[in-house]
This record gives C-alpha cells, structure tokens and sequence, in this order.
C-alpha cells in the first residue's frame, strides 16, 4: 500500500540528515497519513480514506461532500 494521500495527492518527499560535521546523507519525508470513515449523506454510504492530517483540517473547513467532488474531479479518488 502506497504512503499518498486519497485526497491531496501528497507523498513522501527525500532530503538530507545533516550531522554536526555537516555531513550529508539521505533520508525520506513521509506524509502524515491516518485512515478514517466518512459519512456521505447523499450517497448513504460510508467511505475509507487514507489522507494526510492536513487534508482532515480541509474536510473539517469544507465538508467531506465538497472535498470527495473535488477529489474525484481531480482523478484523485474513484467514484
């Protein structure tokens, strides 16, 4: 199962570890990502998201039905 979010697209980005010396080696950002439940009412149904903790702040802001149309528009969520 891939680290990317269902609803904004995010997904691990690679950057540095920098030691005291200044050393440089790789690492990996990864997205903070939780799995939740979602009501739809229009569509009676429940829905599993994998999506990062920002894109719940979005869902909070907005509604889910206004960010799964947005999503689905996008190509980012199947219908």
């Amino acid at each position: 199962m891939s680290k990317v979010c269902e609803i904004t697209g995010k997904k691990a980005i690679v950057g540095n570890n920098v030691s005291h010396s200044n050393t440089k080696t790789k690492r990996k950002f990864n997205v903070n990502l939780k799995v939740k439940k979602f009501y739809l009412p229009e569509e009676d149904k429940w829905i599993t998201l994998r999506i990062s903790t920002s894109a719940l702040r979005t869902i909070n802001k907005n509604g889910i039905a206004a960010v799964v149309k947005e999503a689905r528009e996008k190509g980012f969520l199947k219908k």
